[in-house]
């Protein structure tokens, strides 16, 4: 499932309920949560990290929460990142998901178009509508 909208219309409460629901009802199951840019910054090359370890944690696990995607400043190794991740997860039929504030057309643009093409098979997407409810909770 991709879950869209704008900034403060409950994607991530939606995808953590939907993990919730299946909890409640009996499915037991290991299931994991990222960011997108943290997944990417526990990914940048440096002393003692396995990068590619993390990947295949995170490509092999039951359920995965791919929070926030294309809000991080996108770079070919980004997109490669993504693609490797999001393509382990397609091909071993994983359930995965992911909540983005982007439409469409820029979603693609951020991840690109093998991700892109991807997500359009293996979710589907759900868009919310909304004022950013953190911030009218801020104003009452």
């Amino acid at each position: 499932m991709l879950i869209a909208g704008p900034t403060g219309t409950g994607k991530t409460h939606q995808a953590f309920g939907a993990v919730r629901s299946l909890l409640a009802a009996g499915v037991r199951l290991r299931w994991q949560t990222v960011t997108a840019a943290d997944l990417h910054a526990s990914l940048r090359p440096r002393p003692g990290q396995d990068a590619e370890r993390e990947i295949q944690t995170l490509g092999r696990c039951p359920l995965l929460v791919l929070d926030d995607l294309g809000a991080a400043k996108q770079s070919e190794w980004t997109e490669e990142l993504t693609y490797r991740l999001i393509n382990r997860r397609y091909t071993e039929l994983l359930p995965t998901l992911i909540t983005t504030n982007l439409p469409t057309d820029a979603l693609r643009a951020a991840v690109g178009d093998r991700v892109a093409s991807h997500l359009a098979e293996m979710t589907d997407r759900v868009v919310l509508s909304g004022n950013d409810r953190r911030r009218t909770a801020a104003a009452e």
